[in-house]
């Protein structure tokens, strides 16, 4: 029994170094072997315009592998097309520069797109761009709105924030101050 047992590993063994390697051919016809993960499919989904789910989600794992400009191009369609956690991502990417410049503008209005659509994490971003007065005219009232509706969502980030009396610093310390101080 060990005997047929140790043939058989062998002949695995060799099956394998003799395999040959699969590569992607792409000719008039399609794509033969195309690559299923990695930054080379995430192009290849991009060009080809697939938007769904799963490469909405590898978009956000884009943007934490260092390649925003990827991220950006990527998460900016699946947000386009209304996925909202994306718009979620693309207003992190512009509120931090991240592939493009700093933009507290377009970051304030993808939270208000995510929050107009229902998305608690959306309303509570919106919330704040509202209370700080950050890409968006300050309105106290209506940020703590946002943040209540989110807090009626379930999201444990606006109950603290409630908790607090809307003081800001408890969610957000000083590291941020420079982005929020009055640009006159």
């Amino acid at each position: 029994m060990r005997k047929l047992a140790l043939m058989l590993c062998v002949l695995v063994a060799a099956g394998a170094a003799h395999a040959e390697t699969r590569f992607t051919v792409e000719d008039d016809l399609g794509v033969l072997n195309p690559q299923d993960t990695g930054v080379q499919m995430l192009k290849r989904k991009i060009e080809m315009g697939v938007i769904d789910s799963v490469t909405c989600s590898l978009g956000i794992n884009a943007t934490k592998n260092d390649n925003h400009e990827l991220a950006r191009k990527l998460t900016r369609r699946c947000a386009e097309a209304g996925y909202t956690k994306a718009m979620t991502w693309m207003s992190q990417l512009e509120d931090n520069g991240m592939g493009g410049d700093y933009n507290p503008d377009a970051a304030a209005e993808w939270d208000r797109r995510a929050a107009e659509a229902g998305d608690p994490v959306g309303r509570y971003n919106y919330g704040l761009d509202l209370m700080r007065g950050h890409g968006v005219a300050k309105d106290e009232m209506l940020g703590r709105r946002y943040v209540d509706q989110a807090a009626q969502d379930g999201l444990e980030i606006a109950k603290r924030l409630q908790r607090a009396g809307y003081d800001l610093d408890e969610v957000t310390p000083d590291a941020d101050n420079w982005k929020y101080a009055p640009l006159f």
